[in-house]
């Protein structure tokens, strides 16, 4: 893999990170979407600095992130008893076909 350095500001700072040339517009586009939420909460809340700011926008993703991890597995567990229903009706219906 080909590994690129690129500066990604957030919160009017700049950090230097070593990323995967392929994954590089996904970082800076997350770079932005950061920035947009800082400045929305920047303009609803009250706050110290922008690490107040910085800690609100994580929470928003975490919890964001475990939602969205429930959910598939939720939807895993479903599929998995569809599977588990369709290879059973499949058996059945072999086993009838068997003289």
């Amino acid at each position: 893999m080909d590994e690129l350095s690129i500066s990604l500001p957030i919160a009017e700072r700049s950090y230097r990170l070593a990323i995967d040339k392929e994954h590089e517009e996904l970082f800076r586009k997350a770079a932005k979407l950061i920035d947009k939420r800082i400045r929305d909460y920047s303009g609803s809340y009250a706050y110290k600095d922008k690490q107040d700011l910085l800690a609100m926008v994580a929470l928003e993703y975490a919890t964001g992130y475990l939602k969205n991890d429930r959910l598939l597995s939720e939807n895993e567990k479903q599929w998995q008893a569809k599977l588990v229903a369709v290879d059973q009706a499949l058996d059945e219906h072999f086993k009838s076909m068997k003289p």
